[in-house]
């Protein structure tokens, strides 16, 4: 997967509504493509295009991780990444992703702001599909590194 970042074409505003089900509601560029091209991570601007803010930076979008992600977190993933990483090293991950995301923001808003971090939260894991998309685009989130150890050993399981 690649992680360089581009502006959307409208190839790619297509291929992102279509796995989204739905147009995005803002901007966002391109972060990650699989091997084909396709979009697998974006990052979204931090205000939607009708001013409301956007706390999720990153966003999945990829059908196959979504889809794998979407098990492990039925299968209790979330409260096991929880356990699994330091909360430290969590809390700080989540004030690195906000910080990222508000100096965004344009140097001029003075309306509502996003808040927390990944996926919008203050503290804990929400959503590991935020966290390995941010760590996909090269985050460094222990829950998305938590998330990409079970993937690998899925994978691992699936060949041998």
């Amino acid at each position: 997967m690649g992680g360089v970042e581009t502006v959307p074409t409208d190839d790619d505003r297509a291929i992102v509504e279509a796995l989204l089900g739905r147009p995005p509601l803002g901007g966002f560029e391109v972060v990650v493509r699989d091997a084909a091209g396709t979009p697998v991570v974006i990052r979204n601007h931090p205000l939607l295009d009708d001013g409301r803010p956007m706390p999720t930076r990153y966003w999945l979008v990829g059908e196959d991780l979504r889809s794998r992600i979407g098990t492990l977190e039925s299968t209790g993933g979330v409260r096991a990444a929880e356990a699994a990483v330091d909360p430290d090293e969590l809390t700080a991950a989540h004030a690195r992703y906000a910080a990222g995301r508000d100096a965004a923001l344009p140097p001029d808003h003075e309306g509502p702001r996003p808040t927390g971090g990944v996926g919008g939260t203050r503290q804990g894991v929400k959503c590991l599909h935020a966290h390995y998309a941010w760590f996909l685009a090269g985050g460094d989130d222990p829950v998305g590194r938590w998330v990409d150890e079970r993937l690998c050993e899925e994978e691992a399981g699936q060949d041998g």
